[in-house]
């Protein structure tokens, strides 16, 4: 189609992700003409690989601490949950077949643990309900449009074309695993129309430290760190503290308990050039407990004979130890004891944007009204992780993007239909 010609859609998606999908499904349920462009050769890339280790749809908490787990953006995010939250997404699975359930940890997650079966069952009903797609179209910028139109450019198999529609979801991802379609080239393209951006940083990411010793990456990169806790304190008095696992890497740690806090560490490290990850070995014994156990008399023991006899330390645990505390500390118990509940990781930096499970900022919420339409571009709505907010790990993020998906797709689905979106 030559690029001179475009096409006029009622409604368009660029973007086949979770937060795009539920757009296009919002927009066929209410009955609007919609067709959904992606850049890849298959939709849902990203919602795939995340479903390999099983696919953690959502969590079961209660509503109110669910929220708390947006930080800032909570008010921003609650009245998309509040109509669209955990128990809404696990009928609509069940609506498409997928039985969920609990696990241990409170998250949710399919039955047989598999992102596939629910992504080809969505998108049976998303044909049956006439969304046509469009793929390997990369949306390159705009063209000039008619009158109460958008025109849309797309590097397209077959060329150049431009789509003219008179209402626009963009659900672009944020600027992590690019190789799955989420590369943040839209960023420039929205700034060029006025769009106010937060730049967009690494989320549940890992971290670097200045630099780990040979031995320790040589005997002990890839080695997990369980059931300890985490804290550190941001320069403006948020506090993280809480339970898990993680890793250590040849260059820092990373898992689902860094991830947890790394906006707060993120954010320190932005303000200080540093943060301080206080590791507490053994969260299921208290202060007083280790301290005696240190202090008891050894006799001929090694030190590290006596730790793993009395404590259970040894492995990854006495190895960090032994790299992050001065010689001394050890002729010392009652230091010992009080590094054994908190022992300082210094970090200085985030991993690469692309190696994140997801990215902060993006489309700040000023930017838009509370359909999710841009207030400079009107007609145009965002949604999912280009949006200026962020989560971690949990279900919190697939819940979020599916959540502002279905507010742009009912937000453009009220604008076509001539009612005004909320101010």
């Amino acid at each position: 189609m030559p690029a001179d010609t475009p096409i006029l859609l009622q409604a368009v998606v660029v973007g086949g992700g979770p937060a795009g999908l539920m757009a296009a499904q919002a927009l066929a349920d209410a009955g609007v003409t919609v067709e959904l462009f992606d850049a890849m050769p298959s939709v849902g890339r990203k919602f795939l690989l995340a479903g390999k280790g099983g696919l953690n749809l959502t969590h079961s908490e209660e509503i109110e601490p669910f929220l708390g787990r947006y930080g800032a953006a909570r008010d921003r995010v609650a009245p998309w949950l509040r109509v669209f939250g955990p128990d809404a997404l696990r009928a609509w699975a069940r609506g498409l077949g997928v039985d969920t359930f609990v696990g241990s940890s409170g998250r949710v997650f399919p039955t047989d643990l598999k992102a596939a079966p629910l992504l080809r069952a969505w998108l049976h009903r998303l044909r049956e309900a006439g969304v046509k797609f469009h793929m390997r179209h990369r949306w390159l910028g705009w063209a000039p449009a008619s009158e109460g139109a958008h025109a849309l450019r797309f590097a397209a198999p077959q060329g150049e074309i431009v789509v003219q529609a008179h209402a626009v979801v963009l659900a672009l991802g944020g600027a992590s695993w690019a190789r799955l379609g989420s590369d943040g080239a839209w960023v420039p393209l929205l700034a060029e129309r006025g769009v106010d951006l937060a730049p967009l940083q690494p989320s549940n990411s890992g971290f670097d430290v200045a630099a780990w010793s040979d031995h320790l990456k040589s005997r002990f990169a890839g080695a997990p760190m369980k059931n300890v806790a985490l804290r550190c304190t941001a320069p403006d008095g948020r506090r993280f503290e809480q339970r898990g696992e993680f890793v250590v890497t040849q260059s820092g740690i990373e898992g689902s308990l860094v991830y947890a806090a790394s906006a707060l560490l993120r954010d320190t490290i932005a303000a200080n050039g540093q943060a301080v990850a206080e590791i507490d070995l053994l969260p299921e014994r208290s202060a007083e407990f280790v301290r005696d156990e240190v202090a008891r008399p050894r006799g001929s023991r090694s030190l590290s004979t006596h730790l793993k006899s009395r404590l259970g330390l040894d492995g990854v645990k006495a190895a960090l130890l032994h790299e992050l505390l001065p010689r001394g500390v050890f002729t010392d118990p009652a230091a010992l004891a009080a590094a054994i509940k908190s022992l300082p990781i210094t970090l200085v930096a985030a991993r690469p944007i692309d190696e994140a499970i997801s990215s902060a900022g993006g489309v700040r919420f000023e930017a838009l009204d509370e359909a999710l339409m841009l207030r400079s571009l009107p007609g145009v709505f965002c949604a999912g992780e280009m949006l200026d907010w962020e989560a971690p790990t949990g279900g919190y993020l697939l819940t979020a993007s599916l959540a502002s998906g279905r507010v742009a797709g009912q937000g453009v689905a009220q604008r076509l239909a001539g009612a005004e979106p909320p101010a």
